[in-house]
């Protein structure tokens, strides 16, 4: 098994869960006991502000809250991009990643930061399982993917970078059904 930690997945168009379908996930971890990490492209429709108002000083005034995945929908998770790496509680990648079991108001240094309801996680296997169906592509995290301004494009702006082999994927509507 290797690590998918700092790897983006990429939903292909076989993956229908409602939960991913066309989603791009961050890894933040993955080991033989499992992985976990947060979907990236899924605003919530509501602010930080109004969802988790203590959290709110964390990001813009008008940052909006994203569904990190469908365990613990309740919980907010917050990823950051670090001046200090050491600050993280889980590294992702680079200066990226995840402040766990502590106050994320009392860590200093955060470049920037999102807040996400919930995470995705798979138990042992699970994640291998479904990267041998080929229901995931991979991609190298960077810190202007996981941070993107346009959260909605990302899952289209990724295939088609991914090149011409993904272009005709990225233009597929979201319900084939309907086309």
């Amino acid at each position: 098994m290797d690590s998918l930690r700092g790897k983006l997945l990429i939903a292909g168009a076989n993956l229908f869960d409602p939960n991913f379908r066309r989603s791009i996930l961050l890894i933040a971890d993955h080991d033989d006991q499992g992985a976990v990490g947060v979907v990236l492209n899924r605003p919530a429709g509501v602010s930080v502000r109004e969802a988790a108002p203590d959290l709110g000083d964390l990001v813009g005034p008008d940052e909006q809250l994203f569904v990190g995945g469908p365990v613990q929908p309740q919980a907010p998770v917050v990823m950051a991009e670090f001046e200090d790496p050491a600050q993280a509680s889980l590294l992702a990648f680079g200066a990226v990643g995840f402040l766990t079991g502590q106050d994320p108001r009392t860590v200093g240094g955060l470049r920037r930061a999102r807040v996400f309801a919930g995470y995705a996680g798979w138990g042992p296997g699970q994640l291998d399982q479904a990267m041998e169906q080929d229901s995931w592509l991979t991609e190298p995290a960077v810190p202007e993917v996981v941070f993107t301004p346009e959260p909605g494009r990302l899952w289209a702006s990724i295939l088609r970078r991914k090149g011409r082999d993904f272009q005709l994927m990225a233009t597929l509507p979201f319900d084939p059904s309907s086309n």
